[in-house]
């Protein structure tokens, strides 16, 4: 495995300005054949509260969409009424995934006319939305595969959510499983255009890039690149397929064979307590890839002193990194859909900036160990 360094300009803490018409993250929208019934799932596995609903009833004839929110993330899961529609045909072609990764933004007109004039493919251009509660901007282009940016600005909006989508009170009793934010939204994309990506979000969007590496193991090589906004809000690790001595279908091929092209492989929502937070989802019945006991026997070692008891990591199967910042503690969730393709991580930082990289090499192993038992490799 070969690393490039963090750029040491880097601050996930904030210590230089935002860039200034990106705000973070608005939400993260994903196409899905049901989306009440993915609502619900997020809702009693994940421990998000259901705060918004549009469809038919709100004066939208086409879709249905529903709007889940923990801490500072907002979901929101779309339908189609009519299996000709465009979603449906998405979901047919890629299966339940992430078509809008929506950025909040301080004046949606600006951003899109320096994304365009950047190189960036206009999927809408700005449209104003105005309804009793105020108005929102908002203008789309196309991004990696079928997934596209919104650019999202609500200074002027106080409404639930967007117009035509209607507040949720009442509740089922949800007990929340301590996610604060988004912490990064990771990426698969084709053999050869890893470059071509980290380049655009350089150019159109001001990005930075935080570190580039090749990991190799015996089944699977990739390269990857991490860009970021100059605040550390939003980060996007990206990854493509690298050619390898073995003939099996490495793990990122597969998932751009299951998901029909490139895509969103895997959202990282931060915790303050990781140990806490598994528990919690474990006994909501979500899944997590497992590491073998030889990783925790060789952990002190390798990371050093750490906070946590060592047990409580090996007994959840918690992994751990350090870099030159401080560690980080981190697991990754089995997809939730039938097709192998998104799937969550769960990451709590002690000061580190990076993303795992001295686990890399064990994830990998650990889906490989998964393509096995679905004869994928």
């Amino acid at each position: 495995m070969t690393t490039t360094p963090l750029n040491p300009a880097f601050t996930p803490q904030g210590n230089h300005p935002a860039t200034p018409l990106l705000q973070g993250i608005d939400y993260i929208e994903l196409y899905v054949g049901n989306a009440q019934q993915a609502a619900h799932f997020y809702r009693t596995s994940f421990g998000f509260t259901l705060t918004a609903y549009a469809g038919p009833e709100t004066g939208v004839r086409d879709w249905v969409s529903y709007v889940v929110e923990q801490g500072s993330i907002r979901l929101v899961f779309t339908s189609a009424i009519d299996g000709d529609h465009p979603i449906a045909q998405h979901v047919a072609l890629h299966g339940d995934g992430v078509k809008d990764v929506a950025f909040n933004v301080t004046n949606t007109e600006q951003i899109f006319q320096l994304v365009v004039s950047a190189g960036a493919k206009t999927v809408a251009e700005p449209t104003t939305i105005e309804e009793e509660r105020g108005q929102v901007q908002r203008a789309t282009i196309a991004a990696f595969g079928d997934t596209v940016h919104s650019f999202i600005q609500r200074d002027a909006y106080e409404g639930t959510f967007l117009p035509k989508y209607h507040k949720i009170t009442q509740q089922l009793p949800v007990t929340p499983v301590g996610f604060s934010e988004i912490d990064h939204v990771a990426i698969c994309l084709e053999a050869g255009t890893l470059d071509q990506w980290a380049e655009f979000y350089r150019n159109a969007l001001g990005f930075y890039q935080l570190h580039e590496e090749n990991i190799e193991t015996e089944h699977s090589a990739m390269n990857s690149k991490a860009v970021a906004d100059s605040s550390g809000r939003i980060k996007f690790p990206m990854q493509e397929p690298a050619p390898n001595k073995s003939k099996n279908k490495s793990q990122i091929e597969e998932y751009l064979s299951s998901h029909s092209g490139p895509g969103v492989q895997h959202i990282a929502v931060l915790t303050e307590n990781i140990v806490e937070s598994i528990r919690a989802l474990r006994s909501n019945g979500i899944d997590f890839r497992k590491t073998p006991g030889a990783y925790y026997d060789m952990l002190p070692e390798r990371v050093g002193a750490i906070k946590e008891d060592l047990e409580a990591l090996r007994e959840l199967n918690i992994l751990v990194d350090r870099d030159e910042w401080g560690y980080l503690l981190q697991i990754f969730a089995k997809p939730v859909q039938s097709r192998p393709t998104l799937f969550a991580e769960i990451i709590q930082r002690d000061g580190a900036r990076g993303f795992g990289s001295g686990n890399i090499k064990a994830l990998f192993q650990s889906i490989e160990r998964e393509q096995m038992l679905r004869n994928s490799l």
